[in-house]
C-alpha cells in the first residue's frame, strides 16, 4: 500500500484575516467549510487565471510545477490530484473530493491557459473509472510530466511557444515564416518527436478544422473541435486514440517482424546452404536451432560439397558473438570456404586463406571464428581433419561405440594469431560409419539446475545410447538437440548447428 504523502497545513481563515479563529479545544466541525470554497482557490489544484499568470514570477511557477510533479509521481490517489481526476466544477463548495477508484487512463493536457477554458470536463473510461488528467502550460512542463503512465496527449494547436523546444522544432520545419499555422504544426511535430509511443489528440477551433486535418496527416491520431467538446466526446476520443495508437504500433511491429523474417531467411540461405553431394553415396542430415531471445541467426555456419575427384568436403564453424554482423561474417566465410574448396585448396592452405578473409571482413580485431573441416576420400574409408579451435567431431559405427576423433593437433581459432598453422590429421573411418560435426552450443548447455555443463563426454554418452536405440539421420539429430534442451531446462543460450554424414556399404 502506498505511503500517504503529508499534506501542507492549510492556513486558517483567521490567519488570513477573513474569519474569526475557532476555539482551540473545539474539534473540526462537519458543517464548517474548508479554507477555500472554490477549486481554483485550492493551492494544490489551482489553475492560473490569465491575469494572474502575467504576475507570477519564474520561481513561483517552478515551485508549483515541482510540487505537482512530486505529488503525482509519489502518490497517484492523493487528494491533490483527485480534483483534476474528477474534473471538479466551479460551483462545488466541498473543496476536495475523495476517491480511491483506480485509474486506467492518464491524459496529459498541453494548453497555455488551462485555467481559462473548461475544455476538460468530467472524464470516464470505458469501465466507468475516472480518467486522470495532468496539465502543462508549455512543452517544458509537458516533458517533465510525460511519464510512462501517460496514455494520451491532448495538444492545443493554438499553444503559444515561448520555450526553446518549439522554436527548435520550428527551425527544423520548412515553413514560410508567417508565424501562423507553421508554428502550430511545428509544436505538434515536437510533441510527436517527444512522445513517439503515446497517442496524440489535436485540439483546434471550429473555424480552423482544416488545421486539425493537417495535424492528423502529420501524425496525430485524431483532432477535436474546442467549441463542440464535451466530456462524453472527449472520453470516447481518448479511448479511440489510445486503441488506434496500439493498433498502429502492433501493425508496425508486425511489419518489422516480417522484415526480420525475410532477413532471417536470406541469412539462413547463406549460413545453411543446400549441400553439393551429387554422385556421392553419403547421406546428409543437418539441424540448426538459434539460441534464446534472438530473432536473427547467430554466427554458426556449415557446408558440404563434393569435388570432381569424388572427395567429399564438410565444414562447420562458429563466429564469436551473436547478431547480424556475426551472421553476415559467417555467410562470407562459408561462401569463401566453398569457393576455395571447389578451386582445389585443402587443409592448412585453405584455412590460412580463410583467416585472411576474416581479418579483412570483420568489424573489430577481437572477432574470431572456430572451424572444423574434414575431407573424406572417394572410397569413404578415411578422412583428413583440420581443427581451428573447434570441438572434435564424433564418429560411430556398427559394433563401434561413439567416440571423438583425435584433437591433439588442434590449431588456434581463425583470426587470433597471424601466420598460424593448422596441421591436417589423417583418420580411419572404416566401411560403415556416422560422422557428426557440431558447434559448441550443443555441449555448453547445463545439466539440471546446477552449473554443471553437458560437455563432450556427456554428449558422447548421449549419442551412444541413441545409436543403441536405432536412431539415425534426422531422427538422431532431433533427439540429440531435444534432449540437450531438456537437460538445460529450456532453450539453450547459444546457437546449435549439427551436421551428420552417414556411409553404408
Amino acid at each position: 500500500m502506498p505511503v500517504p504523502v503529508p499534506r501542507p497545513r492549510a492556513i486558517p481563515a483567521a490567519e488570513c484575516g477573513q474569519a474569526p479563529a475557532a476555539s482551540p479545544d473545539s474539534g473540526p466541525s462537519k458543517e464548517q467549510a474548508p479554507p477555500w470554497t472554490h477549486p481554483a482557490e485550492n493551492p494544490a489544484t489551482r489553475r492560473e487565471h490569465p491575469t494572474e499568470k502575467r504576475e507570477k514570477t519564474t520561481d513561483e511557477t517552478t515551485d508549483e510545477t515541482t510540487d505537482r510533479i512530486t505529488d503525482e509521481t509519489t502518490d497517484r490517489i492523493t487528494d491533490e490530484t483527485t480534483d483534476r481526476i474528477t474534473g471538479e466544477s466551479s460551483d462545488e463548495t466541498t473543496g476536495r473530493r475523495e476517491s480511491t477508484a483506480p485509474t486506467n487512463l492518464t491524459l496529459l493536457l498541453i494548453e497555455d491557459d488551462p485555467g481559462g477554458s473548461p475544455i476538460v470536463p468530467d472524464l470516464l473510461d470505458q469501465a466507468g473509472k475516472p480518467i486522470r488528467v495532468r496539465t502543462a502550460r508549455n512543452l517544458t512542463e509537458a516533458e517533465r510530466l510525460l511519464t510512462d503512465d501517460v496514455h494520451c496527449i491532448l495538444l492545443d494547436l493554438a499553444l503559444s511557444a515561448p520555450a526553446p523546444a518549439p522554436a527548435r522544432a520550428g527551425a527544423e520545419n520548412t515553413g514560410n515564416g508567417d508565424g501562423g499555422g507553421d508554428d502550430e504544426l511545428a509544436v505538434l511535430r515536437h510533441v510527436l518527436e517527444l512522445a513517439p509511443r503515446h497517442a496524440v489528440l489535436a485540439l483546434t477551433s471550429s473555424s480552423d478544422a482544416e488545421r486539425g486535418a493537417e495535424a492528423v496527416a502529420v501524425g496525430a491520431q485524431d483532432y477535436l473541435l474546442r467549441d463542440e467538446l464535451d466530456g462524453r466526446l472527449l472520453s470516447r476520443a481518448i479511448r479511440y486514440a489510445v486503441e488506434r495508437k496500439r493498433s498502429d504500433s502492433a501493425e508496425r511491429r508486425l511489419a518489422e517482424g516480417r522484415l526480420r523474417a525475410q532477413e532471417n531467411a536470406r541469412l539462413e540461405r547463406g549460413l545453411l546452404p543446400t549441400p553439393l553431394l551429387e554422385g556421392s553415396p553419403l547421406r546428409f542430415a543437418a539441424r540448426y536451432r538459434p539460441g534464446r531471445s534472438r530473432a536473427l541467426l547467430g554466427g554458426d555456419f556449415y557446408d558440404v560439397v563434393r569435388t570432381p575427384d569424388g572427395t567429399v568436403h564438410a565444414m562447420i564453424g562458429d563466429v564469436c558473438g551473436h547478431g547480424p554482423d556475426e551472421a553476415a561474417l559467417g555467410v562470407e566465410l562459408r561462401i569463401a570456404w566453398r569457393a576455395l574448396t571447389l578451386a582445389g585448396l585443402c587443409g592448412d592452405e585453405l584455412l590460412g586463406t580463410l583467416q585472411q578473409v576474416l581479418e579483412h571482413e570483420r568489424a573489430h580485431d577481437e572477432i574470431f571464428a572456430t572451424l572444423c573441416a574434414v575431407d573424406i576420400s572417394p572410397d569413404g574409408r578415411r578422412a583428413g581433419l583440420c581443427l581451428a579451435g573447434h570441438p572434435a567431431p564424433l564418429v560411430a559405427g556398427p559394433g563401434t561405440p561413439a567416440r571423438l576423433l583425435p584433437y591433439d593437433n588442434n590449431g588456434p581459432a581463425l583470426g587470433l594469431l597471424p601466420g598460424a598453422r593448422w596441421p591436417r590429421m589423417q583418420v580411419e573411418l572404416g566401411a560403415e560409419w556416422s560422422l557428426m560435426l557440431y558447434t559448441d552450443g550443443l555441449i555448453e548447455g547445463h545439466v539440471g539446475e546446477g552449473r554443471e555443463r553437458l560437455g563432450q563426454d556427456g554428449m558422447v554418452e548421449m549419442v551412444r545410447r541413441q545409436f543403441a536405440e536405432g536412431l539415425q539421420g534426422e531422427q538422431l539429430l532431433r533427439a540429440t538437440v531435444n534432449e540437450v534442451r531438456a537437460l538445460n531446462g529450456g532453450e539453450l543460450a547459444d546457437d546449435v548447428a549439427v551436421v551428420l554424414l552417414d556411409r553404408a556399404p
